[in-house]
């Protein structure tokens, strides 16, 4: 660990630039709940458990025309805790790091709950692969309109977990409106908001191309890969080091820097090693 720990700081000294890739173990350390099974769902939501619903059936655009008043529980539940909850000490230390490198850096994520941004990461330098659950779009539209769900307040019952009241609607009031989250079997996902964070991040590689660069890739596991394969195709075009931080998952092809702890704890050794 601690030699992991000594070329990952210089590394990230060296390096011109920083990509950083982030999973859902990234989040945990700000108090978030893990999915990672159903008995992690379970325990975040213990009224699916009595309904035998496991995240991947509840997490399906399905529900929101099936019985919507659950789907925006189980979302407005989200919508809530994500907006509550404020991000740890390592997005500080990212940012931190970030500010300093010439090239400065890029966020690609599968996370959806818009801590980067919060913790004062710039809009621009973020790419949120599967949406983010404070942008809002119709249930049926997957071309129409995308916009922030800032203002939408959602009543949610604590044991049952569905949705009380009036559910957001679109602007015209002629259906019920959805997080720009995307689902398990989403076929009516819209892309427009992700297409342009794709465009931004494709430019930045560009430029970037032949810098000094470094990937640091946090919390991503192996059932939604997302993260992890997108991490190492980078770090093979860009001929760079990839920092895999990951309490079970650190492994990685030849020439990873594997990290086995937690986000935040390894960053903040990371920090003080760069410091020093």
């Amino acid at each position: 660990m601690n030699s992991s720990i000594q070329k990952a700081a210089e590394a990230i000294a060296k390096a011109e630039g920083i990509l950083i890739g982030a999973g859902a173990g990234m989040s945990v350390d700000s108090g978030l709940p893990d999915f990672r099974g159903k008995e992690g769902f379970w325990r975040a939501y213990p009224a699916f458990r009595k309904k035998g619903y496991s995240f991947e059936e509840m997490a399906n655009p399905a529900w929101f025309i099936q019985d919507p008043h659950q789907a925006w529980g189980f979302y407005g539940h989200r919508l809530n805790t994500y907006r509550f909850v404020a991000p740890h000490e390592g997005f500080e230390i990212l940012k931190s790091w970030i500010d300093r490198k010439s090239e400065r850096g890029f966020v690609f994520t599968s996370n959806v709950d818009g801590h980067f941004q919060k913790a004062g990461f710039s809009e621009e330098e973020v790419y949120e692969c599967h949406g983010s659950i404070h942008w809002m779009q119709s249930v049926s539209d997957s071309g129409g309109d995308v916009w922030t769900a800032e203002g939408t307040e959602i009543k949610v019952n604590a044991e049952s977990f569905r949705a009380e009241g009036k559910l957001p609607m679109t602007g015209g009031g002629r259906e019920v409106a959805r997080p720009n989250i995307l689902m398990f079997n989403d076929y009516m996902w819209n892309g427009d908001r992700y297409d342009k964070q794709r465009g931004r991040f494709g430019d930045w590689l560009k430029e970037v191309k032949g810098k000094r660069m470094v990937i640091i890739e946090m919390g991503a596991g192996k059932s939604v890969p997302t993260v992890r394969f997108n991490c190492e195709r980078y770090a093979a075009k860009l001929n760079c080091p990839l920092i895999r931080i990951n309490p079970r998952d650190a492994d990685g092809p030849e020439g990873t820097i594997s990290i086995w702890g937690p986000a935040l704890e390894s960053l903040s050794q990371i920090a003080e090693l760069i410091l020093e």
